[in-house]
């Protein structure tokens, strides 16, 4: 069986070889760039599942380029930045990533996150057996099809990242009940909320944009002030 393609898009060499490193130790086969134009060459060629992405980069930056993968496809996309301030993770995420890890980062943690977030790409892939009931989840005119990672809305077609699909997917499959954006983190992302986390609030509002047709006054997915999410039946 082929190895799980993962590039990693970095212009700081020890970096890069480093995550190289880990990540081959996991039994992942690992590419680099150092550039966005690389980078971009490397997809094109290649097969890759999963893409590790810094912000910081000569020529083309890593938030433009994270909007030209999102632009063809949904494979999963991790950050990398020097900065923490919440409103730097927040444009990471919007422009189509799907987790941000803060430089200087453990690198076992960022093998967990790898791992985390290929676990849901993977499962959603097409190409498995046909959907039974419990993988797939309709709420009025809005259709998902978790193993055929398929979204409908009144019939047309909406293309979402991982991350985004199992939001959703957990929203409609709990229809009714308002879930906080602790609860929503810890399922989707299995790991442990902390505290000022923005990650599901910005993802929430991607979802509004591709599924609602006024995000300003969604249909499908309501926020329950103080609370949390809901979408009912």
């Amino acid at each position: 069986m082929d190895k799980t393609c993962v590039l990693v898009v970095d212009d700081e060499k020890e970096i890069a070889d480093l995550v190289e490193i880990y990540l081959s130790n996991e039994g992942y086969r690992v590419l680099k760039a150092g550039t966005a134009d690389e980078a971009d060459r490397l997809l094109q060629e290649h097969a890759v599942q999963l893409v590790i992405l810094d912000i910081m980069m000569p020529g083309v930056d890593g938030l433009t380029f994270c909007r030209e993968i999102r632009k063809r496809s949904n494979i999963p996309v991790l950050m990398l930045s020097a900065k923490s301030q919440d409103m730097d993770k927040i444009m990471g995420l919007a422009t189509g990533a799907d987790d941000y890890l803060t430089k200087p980062f453990n690198p076992l943690e960022l093998v967990a996150r790898v791992k985390s977030l290929l676990r849901r790409y993977l499962y959603l892939n097409p190409g498995r057996q046909n959907a039974g009931d419990d993988d797939v989840a309709t709420v009025r005119g809005l259709q998902i099809d978790r193993k055929g990672h398929r979204v409908t809305v009144y019939g047309r077609e909406v293309s979402l990242t991982p991350t985004e699909f199992e939001i959703l997917f957990l929203l409609a499959k709990n229809k009714g009940i308002v879930l906080s954006a602790e609860e929503i983190f810890e399922k989707v992302w299995n790991e442990r909320y902390y505290e000022s986390n923005n990650t599901v609030m910005v993802h929430i509002r991607k979802i509004r944009e591709k599924i609602e047709e006024d995000p300003g006054k969604p249909e499908f997915i309501k926020t329950v002030w103080g609370v949390g999410y809901r979408i009912d039946p």
